[in-house]
């Protein structure tokens, strides 16, 4: 008996959703656009680190042996990873965090409005739905006066529901998971902040961009399932 099982784990769309497609059409809409520097184009997305630390010192490579690294560690507890992209400048930032609430997501945000976009009218943030992720969570965090000021400069467009695919800053979190993260020992929040850190200022020195592919048009051609069958 052959127990071996192929399965792919996916993100399945609805089929026949109306709200699917607004919020995916909308996203869509927004990648289209030109990159206009007074309102730029910002993707967020956080995801969980799990820390682990060594428990025994790792022996160094020789010319004889790779390095050696004991089988043996210990979970230090999950560290927070935010993740800010902005495509069409060619530039992303890495954020580590001990927890994600609201206040952790509005400070983060309003580091941003008030550092590297200080001077832009507008900032187009595209992101999930999450209760984290709303401008309640700025009144949350600040005086009055202070959220409304940043609130004021925020126009939320929300990836549908089983659409994070639609999200680049889910790519790049992809990225850093498999560049800097996967298959290594980082044992404390600082020293993820350190390595994160690290890719970032080295991604964003070489200048990567994003191309993205997928138009309204293309959505319409090759999603048709997930748009609902007009009878009149």
């Amino acid at each position: 008996m052959n127990t071996k099982r192929n399965v792919q784990y996916w993100v399945i769309p609805p089929e026949a959703n109306a709200e699917f497609v607004a919020h995916m059409e909308d996203v869509l809409d927004v990648y289209s656009r030109p990159y206009d520097p007074c309102l730029p184009v910002l993707c967020m997305d956080e995801q969980p680190v799990q820390l682990v630390e060594e428990i025994k010192a790792p022996l160094p490579a020789t010319r004889h042996h790779p390095k050696r690294v004991d089988y043996e560690y210990r979970r230090s507890g999950v560290a927070k990873v935010f993740m800010f992209a902005e495509p069409l400048a060619l530039w992303r930032q890495v954020s580590v965090r001990d927890k994600k609430t609201k206040v952790d997501w509005a400070v983060e945000m309003a580091n941003l409005l008030e550092g590297r976009y200080a001077k832009c009218e507008k900032v187009l943030v595209v992101c999930d739905n999450l209760n984290t992720h709303t401008i309640g969570a700025f009144y949350d965090a600040f005086e009055p006066e202070r959220a409304r000021s940043l609130v004021r400069r925020i126009e939320f467009h929300h990836t549908p529901k089983h659409g994070s695919w639609l999200n680049i800053a889910e790519n790049e979190l992809s990225c850093l998971t498999g560049q800097c993260v996967a298959g290594r020992r980082i044992g404390s929040a600082e020293q993820l902040r350190e390595q994160s850190a690290a890719w970032h200022e080295d991604v964003n020195q070489i200048q990567r961009g994003v191309e993205w592919q997928m138009k309204i048009d293309d959505a319409r051609t090759k999603l048709k399932s997930v748009y609902p069958e007009i009878k009149v």
